[in-house]
């Protein structure tokens, strides 16, 4: 039987809600200036409408969400963005972790741990990093990256106890004979002219991957589709990247998208054919199918 697991990242969700004064100091006053200058003739809400409602459409069986669904972490924005995770799906049919935008000030990971925290936790635990998600033959597990960092710099780690934790997370999901899917907003691999963006810590994460193993690992923070193979202790591990799902065409990335994997199997027999779908003119439609061979 075949399980449908749909991933968009980075709604940026539009607009702005009304500002005070107040509220624009620190790393938020760059981020204002740049959203009124660019971001926001590109993150456009009927873009993220249109993506949502054909996602969908396509009745997958799960989404994940991979990040930065805020744009200045104003305390309104994650009222808005409760009720936008509401409208996608329960918590229990949406797993979500937080990117670099939702902690843009020091408040920010503290906010998104209010609102969304029942869309951030595992099965059997309070909201922490990694948690882990049983659902169909997925192995689901959500690790953080979302830390403030200072003006001009986009920067992720997952840290030393978070890494610890996913070890023994892909140990045991591994014996079970789950696919395993890690969910994180920065790419665990970086060019350098994207150094400061990256994720401070990726080759301490994919020296874990390379030890420890997972089926797929899903992003966004790029805003592009892309697809890097990671080495693991039984072959390689692809690591996919969306666009953000509100990017009007054309923009300065990959138009607005969603990928759609679709996975069945079981462990030494796994199967995954990967969906991809995105804008293109008025509406979104199928760009191209690839079969991932771990």
């Amino acid at each position: 039987m075949t399980f449908v697991l749909a991933h968009l990242s980075d709604p940026h969700l539009a607009p702005l809600p009304p500002l005070r004064l107040y509220e624009l100091v620190g790393k938020r006053v760059t981020g204002f200036v740049n959203w009124k200058r660019k971001r926001e003739t590109i993150h456009r809400p009927e873009v993220l409408a249109c993506i949502v409602a054909d996602l969908k459409a396509q009745k997958p069986d799960h989404i994940a969400v991979t990040g930065d669904l805020v744009n200045l972490a104003l305390p309104d924005e994650y009222v808005t963005a409760r009720a936008w995770l509401d409208a996608l799906g329960s918590p229990a049919d949406v797993t979500l972790v937080p990117g670099n935008h939702d902690a843009y000030v020091g408040s920010g990971v503290a906010a998104s741990l209010a609102h969304w925290g029942e869309f951030m936790r595992g099965d059997t635990t309070t909201a922490s990093f990694p948690f882990l998600r049983r659902r169909g033959p997925l192995a689901l597990i959500g690790v953080s990256t979302s830390v403030p960092s200072l003006p001009f710099i986009a920067t992720g780690r997952v840290g030393a106890d978070q890494l610890q934790r996913l070890e023994k997370i892909l140990d045991d999901c591994g014996r079970e004979g789950s696919y395993r899917v890690v969910l994180i907003h920065h790419p665990p691999t970086s060019k350098p002219s994207h150094y400061l963006k990256r994720l401070t810590d990726g080759p301490q994460l994919r020296e874990v991957l390379a030890r420890h193993g997972a089926e797929l690992v899903i992003h966004g923070h790029n805003h592009r589709r892309q697809t890097v193979w990671l080495d693991g202790p039984n072959g390689r591990i692809p690591a996919i990247g969306v666009p953000s799902a509100s990017e009007a065409p054309p923009g300065e990335h990959d138009p607005a998208g969603y990928n759609l994997y679709c996975i069945e199997g079981s462990r030494g027999a796994w199967r995954c054919e990967v969906v991809t779908r995105g804008m293109a003119g008025d509406g979104v439609v199928e760009l191209e199918r690839t079969e991932l061979a771990n």
